[in-house]
């Protein structure tokens, strides 16, 4: 399916992370979601209730990253797009979660994971 709805760069504070001070002193997550589903109803009624209304994703995506802590960003990423693809409209979902304050001791601008679900 070609359309889509795409939320990139939400920035949420997290405690997601295999060592302790992760947990106690959290940092920034950034999560994308892309969500395929058909556009065309919404398109021709113009009504929002026939689309995926991207205020409540990112509110979803908000509230599973600044909540229970995860040792793995996998985990967090395959929540997320778990619960998006609740919704029967969707025939998938990818989601991206970057942890650019990640601890390793070397230089490095971002490290991600990425998990994708598609409606069987």
């Amino acid at each position: 399916m070609p359309d889509r709805i795409t939320l990139t760069g939400l920035r949420v504070f997290g405690r997601h992370g295999v060592f302790e001070h992760e947990k106690r002193d959290g940092q920034e997550f950034v999560v994308d979601i892309v969500a395929w589903l058909d556009l065309a109803p919404a398109a021709a009624s113009d009504d929002l209730t026939q689309t995926l209304h991207y205020g409540e994703l990112a509110q979803l995506a908000a509230d599973i990253v600044g909540g229970e802590p995860y040792d793995l960003i996998e985990s967090v990423a395959g929540r997320i797009a778990d619960e998006v693809l609740e919704d029967a409209r969707l025939s998938a979902v990818e989601v991206t979660v970057h942890k650019p304050s990640a601890p390793i001791p070397l230089n490095f601008a971002d490290v991600a994971v990425t998990v994708h679900r598609e409606r069987v």
